[in-house]
C-alpha cells in the first residue's frame, strides 16, 4: 500500500468532512463518497432507483459533459494523496477521473470563483477497483472537486494528508495540544493489530470500540505504547484518558511521558504521569503540571484499547509561532 494512506483521510465524514453538492446523484446518494466504512454490496437489492449501491452513482449521460461531486474537508490540510475507489461498480463505473483542489476562508456556499488547482490529472479507472494517485501540491486545501469522464459509478473518495489548522482559531486559547484537527500525529506505536492509534486524536466521542485504538493481546510481559506528536509545542494542564465503549479489553493501568525534541533526543523521556490505573467504560482525568513538550508518550499496561487521548493546554509563544508561520507558508500562492 502506497505511504500515504497511512495519513488522516481529511475527507471523511468522521472528521467533518461533507459533500455538499454534486452535477447528477440520480442512482445513489454523493454523501456515501465519504462513509467511513469500507464499501459493501448486496446483490439483488433493488429499490425504486434500481440496484442499491454503497457509493454515488449518476445517470447515463446523453448529452456531453461530465459529472462531478464537491467535498468540502473535514480538515484542512496539504493533500498527499487520493483513493478513488469504484468497488462494486463492474458495469457501471466511469472510464476516467480527476480531481481539483482549492482554498476557501469561511463557509461559502459558492465556490465558482474559487483558485482551483488540479492535483491528480484525468487518470483511466478500472471497476471494482481502489485507485492511489500520489500528489505533489504543497499547498493547504480546504475542498476538493472530483470529476468522473462522463458518468457512472465510484463507491469512496479518499484524500490522505497533513493536517494544517488555522492558527487564527487557536490564538490564545487552552487547546488540545494531542488533536488531530489541531495538527498532532501519531508518528509510532508498539502494535496497531486492531485499529490505528491515530482514532484516539479524532473529535467527538468514540461511538464503539472499533472508533479507538486497540492493540493485540500481550503474551510477552511487556506493554503497548504510542508516541503522539503534539499540535505545537506547550504546556499540559490536564490529561483524559478514555476507555469508553472498552469494557472487558481496557488496559489495566497507564501512564504518560513527555519530551522537548527541540532540545532533547526522542528518546529522552520523562514522566509526566505515573502509572495509574485505569477502569473499563470510563473517561479519566488527570490534571499536570508539565514541562515544555514537544512529544508525548502514552503507555498502557499491559494491552488493550484506548478510544480517546485529550491533552489540554497552552501553546508556547515559540509553538503558537511556528503553526502560525506553516500555515502562512502553505497558503501564500
Amino acid at each position: 500500500m502506497t505511504e500515504f494512506t497511512s495519513l488522516p483521510d481529511l475527507a471523511v465524514r468522521t472528521l467533518g468532512g461533507s459533500v455538499i453538492a454534486a452535477s447528477d446523484e440520480s442512482f445513489a446518494e454523493k454523501e456515501n463518497l465519504i462513509n467511513p466504512w469500507a464499501p459493501a454490496f448486496a446483490p439483488g437489492t433493488f429499490g425504486p432507483k434500481g440496484q442499491v449501491y454503497d457509493g454515488w452513482e449518476t445517470a447515463r449521460r446523453r448529452a456531453g459533459g461530465h459529472d462531478w461531486a464537491l467535498v468540502r474537508l473535514g480538515l484542512p490540510g496539504v493533500v498527499r494523496g487520493v483513493v478513488i475507489d469504484t468497488a462494486w461498480f463492474k458495469g457501471n463505473y466511469p472510464p476516467r477521473a480527476s480531481v481539483e483542489a482549492c482554498a476557501v476562508d469561511g463557509y461559502p456556499s459558492d465556490l465558482s470563483g474559487a483558485d482551483w488547482v488540479e492535483i491528480v490529472p484525468e487518470s483511466p479507472l478500472r471497476g471494482d477497483t481502489a485507485h492511489l494517485f500520489p500528489t505533489r501540491a504543497e499547498r493547504r486545501f480546504t475542498h476538493v472537486r472530483l470529476n468522473m469522464v462522463p458518468d457512472g459509478g465510484i463507491a469512496r473518495l479518499r484524500v490522505h494528508g497533513e493536517v494544517v489548522p488555522d492558527p487564527r482559531v487557536l490564538a490564545g486559547l487552552t487547546v488540545d495540544l494531542a488533536a488531530l484537527e489541531n495538527g498532532a500525529r501519531v508518528i509510532e506505536c508498539s502494535d496497531m493489530f486492531y485499529s490505528s492509534p491515530d482514532n484516539m486524536l479524532f473529535p467527538g466521542l468514540a461511538r464503539n470500540q472499533a472508533e479507538g485504538w486497540e492493540t493485540a493481546r500481550r503474551r510477552d510481559g511487556g506493554h503497548d505504547w504510542a508516541v503522539i506528536r503534539l499540535a505545537a509545542p506547550g504546556v499540559i494542564r490536564l490529561a483524559e484518558i478514555d476507555t469508553a465503549n472498552l469494557k472487558f479489553n481496557a488496559p489495566a493501568a497507564a501512564a504518560l511521558q513527555g519530551l522537548d525534541a527541540r532540545t532533547a533526543p526522542l528518546d529522552a523521556w520523562r514522566p509526566l504521569l505515573p502509572r495509574t490505573g485505569l477502569l473499563p467504560d470510563t473517561r479519566h482525568r488527570f490534571r499536570l503540571t508539565t514541562p515544555e513538550v514537544t512529544h508525548v508518550r502514552l503507555d498502557i499496561h499491559p494491552d488493550g484499547g484506548i478510544a480517546r487521548l485529550r491533552l489540554l493546554g497552552d501553546m508556547t509563544p515559540d509553538g503558537a509561532k511556528e503553526l502560525a508561520a506553516r500555515y502562512t507558508a502553505l497558503t501564500q500562492h
